[in-house]
C-alpha cells in the first residue's frame, strides 16, 4: 500500500491555518468524504454527515470550510457543535449517518488542530480508505462537480451532547450510582467541557469542575489530562475521592487517586482486565489489547491472570481495529485512551472514569489499594525534536546505537523508537528492571536521534 502524505497516526493535524491544516484542505476534505461515502452507499442520494469539534479558535475556520466541501458535493451536513470525540462517533451511528467528522487536535496546544474520520458505525477509517480519500483530496479535478439541485445543505443539532450524555450514564451498571462521592473533573477547557460534569453529578456525584470556561485559546493549558497538577491539588483541597482529567477532545483520561497522585493508565487497563474476568465478561484465554508502548509489567500482570496480551501499533484506530477482528472487549493505551468494546467504538474519557468507579465499587477498596497488586516496570520516554524523518535502520549511527542498548538491555528489557504521527518528534521508549540503566540508555539514545535527525 502507498505511502499516506497527510494521514498520521489519528487523522489529519498540525499547525491550524498552515498547510496541510487549512480552510483550502479541510474543504477538499469535505468533497472528497462526501464523494467517497455516496460511491459506498451504492445509491445515488445525498450522504448523511455529522461534524463535531472541540474549542479552539481555529475550529470556526475549519467547521465552515468542511461543511462548504461537503455541501459542493452533494452532502448533508449535521454540525454538533463542541462534543467529545466518542461523541461524534457515538452520534454517528445513532442518527444512522454515513460518516463522522471530528475536528480536534486532542492533546495539542490551541494553535494546532486535526480532523479524524469516522465510518457509519462510528470507527475510524482505516489506513486504506484514508489512502483513497487522500489522492481525491490531492487531485480535486477528479472530483465530480455538483450544481444545481444537487447541492447539500447542512444543519444545526441543538444539545446533541444529551444523547450522548444519556449513553454514556447507561454504560455504569445499574447496581451502582455515584451518591456520596466527591469527583474532581478538569475538561482541560476542551470539548467536554459541558456534557462531562453533567454525566458525574446525573448520577449523583458532587463535583467539583475545572477547565470549563474555554476561550479558543486555553484548551489543555496547564489544565487537563497533559497537566494533571492542578486537578491532583483540587482532590486534597476537597477530599475527593477522585480527580478526573479529559485531553481537549475527551477522548482520553488520566485519573488522579484521593492523595493526588495521577495513576499510570497500564495500571488501570489492568484493573478494568481484572474486573471483567471475575464478572465474566472476560474468560481464561481471551485476549488484551494494547500497543508497543504499554509496560511489560502490563503483560506479566495479565498472564498472571490467564490472560493474553497483544501490542499493535500506537494508536487506538489499531487497537480498534484488532479488537474488531478478534472479538475483543478491552484495550487501551498507557497515554490514557481506553476501549471498552461493550459500550464505544473509540476511546472515551468519561466512560473510563466511570468504569473505574465501577471497579472500586465492586471490591470497595480504595482505587490505591487495588492497584497495588500490579508492578510496572520501571519505564522511560522522552522525545527528539527532528527535522526530517528517515527509517531508523536506515542510519547507521541510529543502527548500531540500538543493538548495542538492546543487547545492554538483556532480554528483560526493550527499546521502542519511533515518529510521532501528529508532531515533528522522534519517541524514545526504554523500559527494564534497572530503573538507572533505563534513564541512562534512554538519555543516550535522544542525544544520538537529536544529533543526526535534528
Amino acid at each position: 500500500m502507498s505511502k499516506r502524505k497527510l494521514f498520521g497516526t489519528d487523522g489529519i493535524r498540525g499547525k491550524a491555518n498552515v498547510y496541510p491544516m487549512t480552510g483550502e484542505i479541510a474543504m477538499r476534505l469535505g468533497r472528497a468524504v462526501t464523494q467517497y461515502f455516496q460511491k459506498k452507499s451504492g445509491r445515488n442520494k445525498q450522504p448523511l454527515i455529522i461534524v463535531g469539534k472541540d474549542t479552539r479558535l481555529s475550529c470556526y475556520m475549519l467547521e465552515q470550510a468542511i461543511c462548504s466541501g461537503i455541501c459542493a458535493q452533494g452532502g448533508r451536513v449535521i454540525l454538533t457543535g463542541p462534543l467529545p470525540t466518542p461523541g461524534v462517533a457515538f452520534v454517528t451511528k445513532s442518527m444512522r449517518a454515513d460518516a463522522g467528522i471530528m475536528i480536534s487536535a486532542s492533546h495539542n496546544n490551541f494553535d494546532d488542530n486535526g480532523i479524524k474520520l469516522f465510518d457509519a458505525d462510528g470507527f475510524k477509517l482505516p489506513d486504506e480508505v484514508e489512502l483513497e480519500l487522500e489522492k481525491m483530496l490531492l487531485n480535486p479535478e477528479s472530483m465530480s462537480v455538483k450544481t444545481g439541485g444537487d447541492l447539500g445543505r447542512a444543519d444545526r443539532l441543538k444539545e446533541v451532547f444529551g444523547r450522548y450524555l444519556v449513553h454514556t450514564k447507561a454504560a455504569l451498571e445499574s447496581e451502582f450510582n455515584l451518591e456520596g462521592m466527591r469527583l474532581v473533573v478538569d475538561c482541560a477547557n476542551g470539548a467536554g467541557y459541558k456534557v462531562a460534569p453533567m454525566i458525574f453529578s446525573e448520577l449523583g456525584a458532587e463535583v467539583f469542575p475545572l477547565g470549563v470556561n474555554p476561550n479558543g485559546q486555553n484548551i489543555n493549558s496547564k489544565c487537563g489530562s497533559m497537566h494533571p497538577e492542578a486537578a491532583g491539588e483540587e482532590v486534597l483541597k476537597f477530599r475527593a475521592d477522585l480527580g478526573i482529567c479529559l485531553d481537549g477532545d475527551a477522548d482520553r483520561i488520566v485519573i488522579i487517586d484521593s492523595d493526588g497522585v495521577p495513576v499510570d493508565g497500564d495500571k488501570l487497563i489492568a484493573l478494568h482486565a481484572r474486573t471483567l474476568l471475575e464478572h465474566g465478561k472476560l474468560k481464561k484465554g481471551d485476549t488484551v489489547v494494547g500497543t508497543i508502548m504499554s509496560n511489560l509489567g502490563l503483560e506479566v500482570y495479565l498472564k498472571s491472570l490467564g490472560l493474553n496480551f497483544h501490542r499493535t501499533n500506537v494508536g487506538d484506530r489499531y487497537i480498534l481495529e484488532y479488537m474488531r477482528e478478534h472479538g475483543c472487549i478491552l484495550g487501551g493505551e498507557p497515554s490514557g485512551h481506553i476501549i471498552f468494546g461493550e459500550h464505544a467504538t473509540t476511546g472515551d474519557g468519561a466512560l473510563a472514569a466511570l468504569k473505574t468507579i465501577e471497579c472500586i465499587k465492586t471490591y470497595n477498596k480504595p482505587l490505591k489499594e487495588l492497584l497495588k497488586e500490579v508492578a510496572l516496570f520501571p519505564q522511560v520516554l522522552k522525545n527528539a525534536r527532528v527535522q526530517r524523518k528517515p527509517d531508523f535502520e536506515s542510519v547507521d549511527s541510529i543502527k548500531k546505537a540500538l543493538a548495542e542498548v538492546q543487547e545492554k538491555m538483556g532480554e528483560k528489557g526493550r527499546v521502542v523508537l519511533r515518529y510521532s504521527g501528529t508532531e515533528p518528534l522522534a519517541r524514545v521508549m526504554v523500559e527494564g528492571e534497572d530503573e538507572k540503566l533505563v534513564n541512562e540508555v534512554c538519555d543516550h539514545l535522544v542525544g544520538i536521534v537529536s544529533d543526526e535527525l535534528s
